[in-house]
């Protein structure tokens, strides 16, 4: 991955389809955003929206992980998209 934020938003979509393709990670994305499908499919491209699905994959490490095998990228690439999108620049880990 490049180091642009249309690299970026692009792995976010990627990430959206891969979290929608797991009903169990799905319903946890949706409720962790208090969000429904139809708010989701509303704003999936929203840039904000994009930083969210990727704060939800970098939130427990075996879904990093797991997302960077899935697409075949090291876990510090999404750490480095995440850092493009909205809110990126000031990371809070608690």
């Amino acid at each position: 991955m490049s180091g642009t934020v249309q690299a970026a938003e692009a792995m976010a979509l990627t990430a959206l389809g891969w979290i929608a393709a797991d009903a169990e990670q799905l319903t946890a994305f949706l409720q962790a955003g208090g969000l429904d499908p139809a708010d989701l499919r509303a704003r999936a491209a929203d840039p904000e929206m994009l930083a969210a699905v990727l704060d939800f994959v970098l939130a427990e490490d075996a879904r990093v992980l797991d997302f960077a095998v899935h697409v075949g990228v090291r876990p510090d690439r999404v750490v480095a998209a995440r850092a493009l999108l909205p809110g990126g620049g000031d990371p809070h880990w608690t």
